[in-house]
């Protein structure tokens, strides 16, 4: 594995595990807080990197992320608004807005919810599912490609670090049982 651009000094100690913050030096905790602001910084730049290229490599692709990641979470199973909300952790009238505008496109639909016939659940239509699979297949082939022209040594880090990046993932979350299958 190559080592990364910008390593962290090897004489800086390994924080201590979380919880334990009155064992923690203020070095420990600047190293901590770089290694999380490094983080921050390549992902935010991966996210806008891959959403501005697909744009211009795939011009049709208009649909905004946050959409896109409703369609994800639907794709599972129908929810109601309140159950999208919380999982996507947005507030109850910003998914409202956010099926709006899949309704109007004809990505998702309202189907009475069998457990409660005063509320509905949003489902994907086939239209949604068809666009979410398009979407999907455009990003594969995005990154694929960018995959492909790093160097074997940087494609292996990449994907060597993606089981911690995983964890990292479902640890924010709160998650600490299975995969998050949203991707």
């Amino acid at each position: 594995m190559s080592e990364p651009s910008h390593p962290v000094p090897p004489t800086a100690p390994v924080p201590p595990p979380p919880g334990d913050a009155a064992a923690a030096s203020p070095l420990e905790e600047a190293v901590a807080i770089e290694r999380a602001q490094r983080l921050t910084d390549v992902i935010t730049r991966l996210r806008r990197a891959l959403r501005s290229s697909i744009r211009t490599d795939y011009p049709w692709e208009s649909l905004p992320m946050a959409q896109v990641e409703l369609l994800q979470t639907l794709a599972a199973a129908p929810m109601r608004v309140g159950e999208l909300a919380a999982r996507q952790r947005l507030a109850p009238n910003t998914v409202s807005g956010l099926v709006g505008k899949l309704l109007e496109a004809g990505f998702v639909d309202r189907q009475a919810d069998p457990g409660d016939r005063r509320t509905a659940r949003i489902a994907l239509t086939e239209a949604g599912r068809t666009q979410l699979l398009d979407w999907r297949r455009a990003h594969e082939r995005r990154l694929a490609d960018a995959l492909e022209s790093l160097s074997p040594t940087d494609r292996d880090a990449v994907m060597n670090a993606l089981p911690g990046l995983e964890h990292l993932a479902r640890t924010l979350a709160g998650d600490t049982g299975a995969p998050d299958d949203r991707n």
